[in-house]
């Protein structure tokens, strides 16, 4: 199983940036797609980024196109996800989730971590 570690949320004022990262210990991560979600209360878990294994192709919701960046480092064992240009409506708790395969948009990854809270003062 993949154990995943979300750090580097916090507090911003609108117009600020963030970097998250996962990391992980388990061997299996290497050759996992990855996929950063973000929860908001009262709304649905929403797909944020995501990126191949091999760091190749990289996916976005619209909604932050342009403004986030995902990457990855597979020696270190760590997937970023570069926020800039953060507006209040990006405020949630982010989570990065695992999977054998491609990228998907939806929640069907088989190991998640335990999120990280993102919060985008205006």
């Amino acid at each position: 199983q993949v154990q995943l570690v979300e750090s580097g949320g916090g507090l911003v004022q609108a117009g600020g940036s963030l970097r998250l990262s996962c990391a992980s210990s388990g061997r299996t991560f290497r050759t996992s797609a990855v996929g950063w979600f973000r929860h908001d209360p009262g709304k649905e878990r929403e797909f944020v980024a995501g990126i191949s294994w091999r760091g190749s192709s990289t996916y976005f919701a619209d909604s932050v196109k342009g403004r986030f960046t995902i990457s990855r480092d597979n020696a270190k064992n760590t997937v970023y996800l570069q926020m800039n240009s953060l507006k209040p409506e990006d405020t949630a708790v982010y989570y990065c989730a695992a999977r054998s395969g491609i990228v998907v948009t939806t929640t069907e990854y088989e190991n998640w971590g335990q999120g990280t809270q993102v919060t985008v003062s205006s």
